[in-house]
């Protein structure tokens, strides 16, 4: 009979894990063990829990099925937490697999012990321990239901070393599916009557359950009722952003077109989104029901007590459902009576592309500008937290759906171990990550990991010698006041030699193209440091302007 190890390895096999993202431990070296002779489930060596639970995030991102990290007990687990709450911010389908003393242990101290459901119980859609090698396979087969049934998210499942090396019969194990239903012909035909007395309509699309049918989908409805689509915060991929039914991004710094015009609408189809603050504005933008506005809220938990309008008419449906019965919903009329709504507000997200000039020699909105020119139109985008972010999210064009790869957490550190998962996953297309200076020392250790398993992807440092974020918000409400916000960094152009890759540093934004240009073309991870100057704290706005205006406002 197999041992507990091989069974763990035999089921994720079966779900179709390919990559198991680890800090090893004791705990696991029957697991670990077990990989040699079983199934090919590849183990990834990070250099920190955190990023090896981001790395099983993003693959549950981009692939729509549970990605697994495999960590050990106590400080393995504790810093693994910050993936876990970027999977449960998210709503992205993970599986966490903690060590744990032995079960002869259980009600004594033992070295690093954790109590995962006390850890991990306010951030996980289930944590449990197996009890016994007989019953793990029950148990994964669980964990995989509860991570993508109804609003998908992360579990945490600790497995005591004994249990690895115990022997049992295997509970035959089979790949979990989820079915998902679509709306009811009841509340396709309400939808209907509402954009049949709607003037103004607008969708927000977003949300983690998505495919690249739904943007198809999601194009064909908005072209029929040629009705503008905004992207809620950071799904700005659901739709290709050169459509022309594409109006821009509900995110932070919304442009204030995008606003009002959201404001304006008289009917807002929220497909997949939980509109969220971000998005929303602080709940500024959507007006309550009845009041001017209809709302519709698609979502797999849409009417779920904790939504923050309950008023909307809540269609509890899948959004790839939905977007492929929308796009086959029958016109209110001949001709949707909304073009010229609908061209005001493209063409005022068009304007906001148009770069505005920032201080410096390297130019953040002009090097934005070249990436999104230069990039292959599959290449999937990684990015942590960050002012460095706003640029992103303002300037590139995604093009098609997945591509972007961005916390919604706002978690830094992200965008590394993102672009590793997503080049391990989809090693034929072009992976780059961005990250501030501050971003990207959480987690810049695994340029190692990067460069142990010889993925060719581009790491872009954006330098301002700053926590640009929280620098900003003291320029705005200490004018000159600041604390805490200071980096003296190392060098990353030899930091990221000394791991293996290659690098080098951009001074200027002419330089720029060429050196994007080197590292495409890299075969090994290729680093791009970008000396930027902090007083381009963003897009629009300069420290000396904050700083005028906290003043001006104080006087």
């Amino acid at each position: 009979m197999p041992t507990g190890g091989q069974i763990l390895i035999d089921h994720l096999a079966t779900e179709g894990v390919q990559h198991v993202f680890t800090v090893p431990g004791e705990s696991f070296i029957a697991a670990l063990d077990a990989m040699h002779a079983g199934p090919s489930v590849q183990p990834i060596t990070c250099r920190n829990e955190a990023s090896a639970a981001m790395m099983a995030e993003a693959t549950g991102k981009l692939t729509g099925r549970p990605g697994v990290a495999l960590v050990t007990r106590g400080p393995g687990a504790a810093n693994a937490l910050a993936g876990v709450y970027v999977a449960h911010q998210d709503a992205t389908p993970m599986l966490l697999l903690v060590g744990l003393p032995p079960r002869s242990s259980e009600g004594r101290p033992a070295f690093q012990a954790i109590d995962i459901t006390a850890v991990f119980g306010s951030v996980t859609k289930w944590s449990a321990i197996a009890p016994s090698a007989g019953r793990l396979g029950d148990y994964l087969a669980r964990a995989f239901r509860a991570a993508m049934s109804g609003r998908p998210g992360p579990v945490v499942l600790g497995l005591p070393e004994d249990i690895l090396s115990e022997t049992a019969a295997p509970s035959g194990p089979q790949r979990t599916r989820i079915d998902r239903a679509g709306p009811s012909p009841e509340k396709l035909a309400h939808i209907r009557v509402a954009l049949a007395h709607a003037e103004r309509p607008l969708v927000i699309a977003g949300g983690s359950e998505w495919s690249a049918d739904a943007s198809r989908d999601l194009a064909d409805f908005a072209e029929r009722f040629d009705m503008p689509v905004a992207a809620s915060f950071r799904r700005q991929d659901h739709l290709d952003n050169r459509h022309r039914n594409y109006a821009g991004h509900a995110g932070l710094a919304i442009d204030a077109s995008l606003a009002a015009g959201i404001r304006a609408s008289d009917c807002v189809i929220a497909l997949g989104t939980r509109l969220g603050d971000i998005t929303t504005q602080g709940h500024t933008l959507l007006q309550a029901q009845g009041a001017g506005q209809t709302l519709i809220h698609i979502a797999l938990d849409a009417g779920s007590p904790d939504t923050a309008y309950p008023g909307a008419l809540a269609v509890a449906a899948s959004p790839i459902a939905a977007a492929a019965a929308l796009a086959r919903l029958e016109l209110p009329g001949k001709t949707p009576p909304w073009g010229i709504w609908r061209r005001d507000l493209r063409t005022a997200y068009e304007a906001s592309l148009k770069p505005h000039r920032t201080p410096g020699k390297v130019r953040l909105e002009e090097v934005i500008l070249i990436l999104s020119q230069m990039l292959p139109e599959a290449a999937i985008i990684c990015n942590g937290a960050g002012n460095y972010a706003a640029f992103l999210h303002r300037y590139f064009a995604y093009k098609t759906y997945p591509s972007q790869l961005a916390p919604v957490s706002g978690s830094m550190g992200y965008g590394l171990p993102a672009a590793i998962a997503a080049k391990l996953a989809e090693p034929e297309r072009t992976v780059v990550a961005l990250a501030g200076d501050g971003c990207f020392q959480m987690t810049g250790q695994e340029i190692a990991t990067a460069v142990q398993f010889g993925l060719p992807l581009v790491l872009i440092i954006i330098n301002n010698a700053s926590l640009g974020t929280i620098r900003m918000h003291q320029e705005q409400r200490y004018p000159g006041r600041v604390i805490a916000t200071s980096l003296l960094n190392p060098d990353f152009v030899a930091l990221a030699k000394s791991y293996g890759a290659v690098a080098e540093r951009v001074e200027t934004t002419a330089a720029f193209a060429p050196a994007l240009d080197r590292a495409l073309k890299a075969a090994c991870p290729a680093v791009i440091e970008l000396a930027t100057d902090i007083e381009a704290i963003s897009p629009s706005e300069t420290i000396t302007g904050l700083r005028a205006a906290a003043r001006n406002d104080r006087q």
